[in-house]
């Protein structure tokens, strides 16, 4: 009976000790448990402002889209409104005189070598702004805007067709009047196609293969 009691007693005093090894780790856990507290917080915090964050960039793309699509429509009503223009370049400074139309009503018929149906309308012609320093800069591009598109459309063409038209001694070039986005976007389309037929003519000429293949063999030449 004695040594039931002795063991129990022994029982009873490691599950005291436990019970103060507990507390010890439960107080030097104590601090760390609060860290981690500390840290879900900031975890929770931080997954707040990038929900924020990334809402304000889900509603940033929408809006550069609408302004992109609001931009190609502005794009599209400029060209439609310049659709009558024809820029023409290489007129001489005051050839037209103080009336432009009856100028460019005169001359056109005669610059294209073509008759049309109806005399040539304008709404309005006028030369660009832009700044001279002096007598020997370009002449400043004309602008016309025909009153019926059609007329316009077929100086075009024939520009199109034959190149440069001939004025006397006079070489005058036709272009259609785009947008600042319409004209960048078609010189780069332009550039692109230059290149790629750069490349194409300069793979297929003879030899071109022999030199790239020599290109890479090391010279054999030894020094003397």
């Amino acid at each position: 009976m004695d040594r039931i009691l002795q063991e129990i007693s022994a029982i009873g005093r490691k599950l005291e000790g436990m019970d103060n090894a507990m507390g010890v780790l439960t107080a030097e856990t104590r601090p760390m448990r609060l860290e981690i507290a500390d840290f879900q917080s900031q975890i929770s915090r931080l997954d707040l402002r990038v929900a924020a964050v990334e809402s304000q960039v889900a509603l940033q793309t929408d809006r550069d889209q609408e302004l992109f699509h609001l931009r190609s429509k502005l794009t599209d009503l400029e060209d439609r409104s310049r659709r009558n223009n024809i820029r023409f370049l290489g007129f001489q400074e005051g050839i037209e005189g103080t009336d432009i139309l009856s100028y460019l009503r005169d001359t056109l018929p005669k610059l294209a070598d073509t008759t049309f149906d109806t005399p040539l309308e304008f709404q309005r012609a006028h030369r660009l702004r832009l700044k001279r320093q002096n007598g020997k800069d370009r002449p400043r591009p004309i602008i016309a805007c025909f009153l019926r598109h059609w007329q316009a459309r077929q100086l075009l063409q024939i520009s199109r067709m034959q190149g440069p038209l001939q004025l006397g001694s006079l070489e005058i070039r036709l272009s259609a009047d785009f947008s600042k986005e319409t004209a960048n976007r078609r010189s780069l389309s332009v550039l692109s196609f230059a290149i790629w037929m750069l490349n194409s003519a300069s793979s297929s000429q003879p030899g071109c293969e022999l030199l790239r293949m020599e290109s890479h063999e090391p010279s054999t030449i030894q020094r003397t």
